[in-house]
C-alpha cells in the first residue's frame, strides 16, 4: 500500500511539473530568453576577459591587486601608470566592453524581435510571414517609450526635461517587463484581426511580398492605434508611459521577491528536486530567472548594481561548483566497490568535469532512485548557502563576471570573481558535496551487490568444482 501511495505522488508530481513544462507560454518564454542568453553570454564573457584580465585598474593581470605585472615589467606602480602599456591596455578594456553596447545594454529590444517571432510562430503558425508580427511589435514597444523625460546630470542635481528624445534605459533591464507584454498583446492582436479577415485582399496577379504588405495595413493600423490609446490613458491618468507604470506595477516587485531568502531557497530546493524526478528544471524556472535573477546579471555585468542573488551566482556556487555532476561522480570513485557503478562513472568523469551532469544522474541512475534522493536534493541547496555564505562575510563579492557554466570547477571560480577565493570556495563547495554522497554510497555497496561479480564468482566456482569432479571420474594411470 505504502509502495502504491509513493508511486501514485511520484505519478502526480511528475503529472503536474509535466503539465507546467509543456505550457505554451512558458516555452515561447523559455525559448525566447535561451536564444537572447547567447548574446549575453558573448557580452558577459567579453567584460569578464575585460574587467578580469585587461583592465590594468583592477584586472588579475597586471593591477597591484593581482599579480601587479605591470609595475614589474615597468618597474614601478607610477611608471606602469604613465606609460603607454596602460594606456594601451585602458583602451582594449574599453574597447571590449563595448560589445555590451550590442546585447546587454539593449536586451529589451532584443526580446522584442524574440519574443515576437517566437510567440507567432506558437501561437499562429499558419501566419504568411511572422517577421511583420515582429515589425508591429517593435513599432508598439516604441510607441509606448517615454519620449519626455527628467535627465539629472551628473555634475548638477537640477533634473532637465529632455523632450523628443527617447529614454534609452528602458531598452536595458527597466524594460524587459513592458517588452514581454506589449509584445505579446501586439503579436496577439495583429494576429487575431489578420485571421479574422480585417486585411486588404489583392488579386493573385499582385506579388506575393507585395500583397502581405496590403494585407497587414488594417491590423497593423489597429494594433498601433491600440497602444497609442494606452499611452495616452496611462499618461493622463498616472503621468508615467506604459514602461513606466509597469516597471513601478510588475517588474519592481516581482524583482523585489526574488531577492529575498525564501525565493532563494525555494527555487535552489526546487531545481534539484525536478532534477531527480526526470524533469528538465530549465523549462519551469527558465522564464522566472529571465524575469528576474536574470536582470540582476547584467545589472552586475553593466556596473549598475551589486546583486547578490542572479544566475551567475547560481552557477558558479551550484552548477559550475560540480554539486550536481562532480560531486556525486567523485565519490562514487573513490568510495564505491560496485563494478558496475565504477564502470558509470568513468564513462561520467568527463563530463561532470565540464558540469554536464546527464551521464550520471540517468547512467547510475539517481533519478527517482530512493537511495540518492537525499544526497541529490539537498546538495544544491547546500552549495549555494556556502557559496552565500563566503559572500556575506566579504571573502569573495557579488558574482559580476558571467562565464559558461561548462567551465571546469575551481576554473570557473577564478573566472566568477576574479579572484582565488572565489576558486578557494569552489573548492569547499565540492568537497562538502561530495562528502554528503559518501554515507549513501556507502549504503548503496552493502544493499546493492554486482549481479556481475556473483555470477562471475559463482562460474568460477562451477568450474572448479567441475574440473574436480572430472579428475575424481577419471581413473589414474598407473
Amino acid at each position: 500500500m505504502a509502495e502504491e501511495k509513493k508511486m501514485s505522488f511520484q505519478d502526480s508530481f511528475i503529472r503536474f511539473a509535466g503539465k507546467i513544462a509543456a505550457n505554451k507560454m512558458l516555452l515561447t518564454l523559455r525559448d525566447s530568453f535561451v536564444i537572447v542568453s547567447a548574446t549575453t553570454m558573448i557580452a558577459g564573457f567579453a567584460l569578464m576577459i575585460s574587467s578580469v584580465f585587461v583592465n590594468p585598474k583592477t584586472g588579475l593581470i597586471f593591477s597591484d591587486s593581482g599579480l601587479n605585472l605591470g609595475a614589474l615589467i615597468c618597474g614601478s606602480a607610477d611608471a606602469f601608470t604613465a606609460s603607454g602599456l596602460f594606456a594601451g591596455l585602458s583602451t582594449a578594456s574599453t574597447l571590449i566592453s563595448m560589445v555590451s553596447y550590442g546585447s546587454l545594454s539593449v536586451i529589451a529590444v532584443l526580446l522584442v524581435v524574440v519574443f515576437a517571432h517566437t510567440f507567432s510562430r506558437r501561437y499562429f503558425p499558419k501566419s504568411k510571414e511572422h517577421i511583420t508580427s515582429v515589425l508591429y511589435a517593435l513599432g508598439a514597444f516604441f510607441i509606448c517609450m517615454p519620449w519626455n523625460f527628467a535627465y539629472t546630470p551628473t555634475d548638477s542635481t537640477t533634473p532637465v526635461n529632455v523632450l523628443n528624445y527617447m529614454d534609452t534605459t528602458f531598452f536595458g533591464t527597466k524594460g524587459i517587463f513592458s517588452a514581454l507584454l506589449i509584445t505579446g498583446v501586439a503579436v496577439w492582436m495583429y494576429n487575431k484581426l489578420l485571421s479574422k479577415g480585417f486585411k486588404i485582399s489583392m488579386p493573385d496577379s499582385v506579388p506575393p511580398a507585395v500583397a502581405q504588405s496590403f494585407e497587414s495595413l488594417i491590423p497593423g493600423t489597429m494594433t498601433f492605434g491600440l497602444f497609442v490609446i494606452l499611452t495616452g490613458i496611462s499618461t493622463a491618468l498616472t503621468g508615467e508611459t506604459m514602461p513606466e507604470l509597469l516597471l513601478s506595477a510588475l517588474q519592481a516587485p516581482a524583482l523585489a521577491i526574488s531577492n529575498t531568502s525564501a525565493f532563494a531557497f525555494f527555487s535552489q530546493f526546487t531545481w534539484s528536486l525536478l532534477q531527480w524526478f526526470g524533469i528538465h528544471p530549465t523549462s519551469i524556472w527558465g522564464p522566472i530567472f529571465g524575469l528576474t535573477w536574470n536582470i540582476n546579471d547584467t545589472q552586475n555585468m553593466l556596473g549598475q548594481a551589486q546583486n547578490i542573488y542572479s544566475t551567475m551566482f547560481m552557477n558558479f556556487s551550484t552548477v559550475a561548483a560540480g554539486s550536481f555532476a562532480l560531486a556525486p561522480v567523485l565519490a562514487l570513485l573513490l568510495f564505491s566497490k560496485r563494478f558496475s557503478a565504477k564502470k558509470v562513472t568513468k564513462i561520467a568523469l568527463m563530463p561532470a568535469i565540464f558540469n554536464i551532469s546527464e551521464p550520471i544522474t540517468f547512467g547510475l541512475p539517481i533519478v527517482l532512485n530512493p537511495l540518492y534522493f537525499i544526497p541529490f536534493v539537498l546538495a544544491q541547496p547546500l552549495a549555494f548557502y556556502i557559496g552565500l555564505f563566503f559572500t556575506q562575510i566579504g571573502f569573495i563579492g557579488p558574482i559580476m563576471n558571467n562565464v559558461p557554466w561548462t567551465v571546469p570547477t575551481l576554473i570557473s571560480g577564478l573566472l566568477y570573481t576574479g579572484s582565488i577565493n572565489g576558486l578557494i570556495v569552489q573548492a569547499v563547495i565540492l568537497t562538502v558535496t561530495t562528502a554528503i554522497y559518501i554515507p549513501f554510497v556507502k549504503i548503496d555497496n552493502r544493499l546493492n551487490p554486482d549481479v556481475e561479480e556473483s555470477s562471475e564468482g559463482e562460474l568460477e566456482d562451477g568450474a572448479e568444482k567441475g574440473s574436480d569432479s572430472q579428475k575424481a571420474a577419471i581413473p589414474e594411470r598407473s
